[in-house]
């Protein structure tokens, strides 16, 4: 699934430090993204998640929805997340 490819490419470039760090910035259930990942066929999945991906991360909607082309826009500047504490 393209969208973990995604937060695994983040983790590893330290933009965030885990997916700790995108469920809280977006309020999602932590436990949700976990079985998704041990069961990509669960039907939790939500939309919403790519558009942060793209609008925060700079990640190309036409591969996320394709494959096709680059992961991350080009140009765009990737900023790691700092929590507010």
């Amino acid at each position: 699934m393209r969208f973990f490819k995604v937060i695994d490419t983040l983790k590893a470039n330290k933009i965030i430090r885990g997916e700790k760090t995108f469920t809280d910035r977006y309020s999602i259930n932590r436990r949700n993204l976990y079985q998704l990942r041990q069961n990509p066929e669960r039907n939790i999945f939500q939309m919403v998640w790519l558009s942060h991906l793209i609008n925060d991360f700079g990640v190309s909607p036409e591969w996320l929805l394709t494959g096709v082309g680059e992961m991350f826009v080009p140009g765009h500047i990737h900023i790691p997340y700092k929590n507010k504490k």
